[in-house]
């Protein structure tokens, strides 16, 4: 009766593993069809007066699809040209919009990478260690141009949000582990991810 109760537990255990990433895969696409989807279905009903599900999302990628058409050629540059040097004039907007201008060129030059390397950080109290990204260095004028490191310690689970710390180079350790590896620990919260600091 113990070997069967084990044996049940062990593969029911195994079957929520399985289930876990096909869960959360259900939920983007239920946030996807609910915040995207049944608003642009909603309002195109109402203009043509006929929709069907996905008719939003498909909508939404073809819109997406003729900008990227249009900022590809000489005009296309020109107009967003036009609009960049109006945003740059109006005080609010100009801040939002150069910081959105800066995450778009970060994601879309390849060869510049977001997170450059994965680091430990001493965070929050000395001999307490937490995972952070380097983003990029700053020169620090006062100290005889030292290069300071602009480090992301992201919040489990959500690596997208978190806070950027400026640190000495000395101040970080090398675990050895690739950015993959890094972020499959913040995400999990620990659970996955590399067992040792090389």
């Amino acid at each position: 009766m113990k070997r069967i109760f084990k044996h049940l537990k062990r593969y029911i255990f195994r079957g929520l593993l399985a289930v876990i990433p096909l869960g959360l895969t259900a939920f983007a696409i239920k946030i996807l069809y609910t915040s995207i989807d049944k608003r642009i279905t909603g309002l195109i009903e109402e203009i043509i007066g006929f929709s069907f599900p996905g008719f939003g999302l498909l909508l939404l990628v073809a819109v997406l699809y003729l900008l990227g058409l249009i900022v590809s050629n000489v005009l296309g540059r020109q107009i967003f040209g036009l609009l960049d040097r109006i945003a740059n004039r109006i005080p609010l907007v100009k801040t939002t919009y150069n910081v959105g201008r800066q995450l778009s060129s970060s994601f879309s030059l390849p060869e510049k990478q977001v997170f450059r390397r994965a680091v430990l950080v001493e965070y929050l109290k000395p001999g307490i260690w937490t995972i952070g990204f380097v983003t990029g260095t700053i020169i620090d004028k006062g100290n005889n141009d030292e290069p300071l490191l602009k480090v992301f310690i992201p919040t489990p689970p959500n690596p997208i949000s978190g806070t950027m710390v400026v640190v000495k180079e000395s101040q970080t350790r090398d675990p050895g582990w690739s950015i993959d590896e890094a972020l499959k620990a913040v995400i999990s919260g620990g659970v996955i991810g590399p067992a040792e600091i090389r």
